[in-house]
């Protein structure tokens, strides 16, 4: 399997004509939704062959539904196993939410940072590794609401890490709005993440409904401030793969390729500063 490194990018069917028949060398790997492309067929399924061979690929899913009530869909997690087995794909990522109840709801929910909600999400999670034979990767969701909430977002977060055994996915722009949006210090959140279950990271953009309110889009460039968090979270965790999300809006392929770019020019910079310090330290 090809494991993923440096900086990513969300791999998109209307991307196709752009970035095929050689991926652009810029990106050091892919991230692709499997529900999206397990219906392969065609010239989809030709294009996908093609481009799975020439660079790592990764997944984050839109479906599982970790935290809903309903029964989880077996079969639909064994496919998703049978993707990564076949594609040789070593991560399954999905969000810490849910998405259904009595049906899909094509939205991502927030769970409720209770303790029993962290027995129930621990639990689903380890049928679905004992299923998928690999950890499963959870990315931190922005939310609106928190509905019964008993405990904070980092503590249920912890909690959900540290019981199921499974690995997190630092969506640092999600962690930026989320402190906006429910006023807490963005900082002291990342710090206070175990830097050992941290597999690879999301950065993104997000519209400002007010100054008080952000809403994670993926949708728009990324502003500085969740630059400098990225930079921050190096310094606390080092330097971890991290991809670009750009969902609607998506600007010509050379557009995204300068902030991959960026992304990769930060982590370099984030590994001098640490040899630098770790130099300083051993003179």
């Amino acid at each position: 399997m090809k494991h993923i490194q440096g900086a990513g990018l969300g791999f998109r069917r209307e991307m196709l004509d752009e970035v095929l028949p050689t991926l652009p060398s810029e990106v050091d790997f892919w991230e692709v939704a499997p529900e999206n492309w397990i219906p392969l067929g065609g010239t989809y399924e030709r294009q996908f062959a093609q481009s799975i061979q020439q660079a790592p690929f990764t997944t984050h899913g839109l479906s599982l539904s970790i935290g809903s009530s309903d029964k989880l869909d077996i079969e639909f997690v064994k496919t998703v196993k049978h993707f990564l087995d076949t594609h040789n794909i070593d991560l399954y990522s999905e969000h810490l939410s849910y998405c259904s109840g009595h049906g899909h709801m094509y939205d991502l929910m927030p769970i409720p940072f209770t303790e029993d909600a962290v027995k129930h999400v621990v639990g689903r999670i380890k049928q679905v590794q004992d299923i998928i034979e690999r950890p499963l990767v959870l990315e931190n969701v922005s939310y609106y609401l928190a509905p019964g909430q008993e405990m904070s977002e980092l503590d249920f977060t912890n909690a959900v890490l540290a019981e199921s055994g499974c690995s997190l996915l630092l969506d640092v722009n999600n962690v930026y709005v989320n402190s906006i949006n429910h006023k807490y210090n963005a900082y002291d959140f990342i710090n206070r993440l175990p830097s050992d279950k941290i597999v690879y990271g999301h950065i993104a953009g997000h519209f400002d409904e007010a100054p008080d309110l952000k809403v994670d889009t993926h949708g728009a460039d990324v502003i500085e401030p969740v630059w400098d968090l990225l930079k921050h979270a190096y310094e606390a965790h080092g330097v971890f793969p991290t991809l670009l999300e750009r969902d609607f809006n998506i600007p010509a392929m050379e557009v995204l390729v300068k902030e991959v770019q960026r992304i990769k020019a930060i982590q370099a910079q984030s590994i001098a500063n640490h040899q630098t310090v770790f130099a300083g330290q051993s003179a």
